[in-house]
């Protein structure tokens, strides 16, 4: 008996974790695609980097070293970062950064010719910001059906699929804090230089990300 309460107990505590997952990416990606009156969305960065660099490639590029640049920025993160009210407490430069990390796939996403209002697209841009190495984890343990253009372009939307993402990423997110953490409190005795290590693994992680996503996330039409 005191098995199946503990059980249900654990049951409810992960829908409650699911739930708040879900609310907290939803709320990143909203953000991170639309846009505020403080911060352009990504289809606006996709059109300002077009207009520079006519050539997708070379868009697409761009927008990934702007990324990497802003992302080595702290005061730029906490400041998109307050902009954010998630059901899931985090830093406001960690959630800044993922943000950031959202809107750059999304603005790839969408030079790419992908429809990032799409469910399916939205779940695939989640999957590019969990990274390579996780996506590949969680795929060979079959947590995940494939890669991000298998979700992309699957012919339905998976509700559960994009529960299962939403985890992860903010699993990924609060993994980040702690590495951060620990790298930046062993360099606590030279202020500058802990913050120097936190702008490079900022930077370093936003640029694998966007490395990511640029080989994933292929041609599928021209911009319309």
């Amino acid at each position: 008996m005191a098995d199946q309460q503990n059980g249900g107990r654990d049951e409810v505590t992960r829908s409650s974790t699911r739930m708040k997952a879900g609310t907290t990416l939803r709320t990143i990606l909203d953000l991170a695609i639309d846009g505020s009156s403080n911060m352009p969305g990504a289809k606006s960065v996709a059109a300002k980097h077009l207009q520079k660099h006519p050539r997708v490639e070379e868009a697409v590029d761009s927008v990934i070293t702007a990324h990497i640049a802003l992302a080595s920025t702290s005061g730029f993160l906490t400041n998109v970062g307050g902009l954010v009210v998630t059901a899931i407490t985090l830093p406001a430069n960690l959630m800044g950064l993922a943000v950031l990390q959202g809107r750059m796939v999304a603005s790839i996403a969408h030079l790419r010719g992908y429809d990032i209002d799409d469910t399916r697209v939205r779940t695939a841009i989640m999957m590019c910001m969990m990274g390579a190495d996780e996506v590949s984890r969680l795929t060979a343990k079959g947590k995940l059906p494939g890669s991000p253009l298998l979700v992309a372009t699957a012919p339905i939307a998976d509700s559960r699929l994009n529960e299962v993402v939403s985890e992860q990423v903010v699993s990924s997110l609060l993994t980040m804090h702690g590495g951060k953490t620990v790298g930046v409190m062993a360099t606590k005795r030279i202020p500058v230089i802990g913050g120097g290590i936190g702008a490079v693994f900022d930077g370093v992680a936003t640029r694998q990300i966007g490395k990511f996503a640029k080989a994933e996330l292929v041609q599928r039409r021209a911009i319309t």
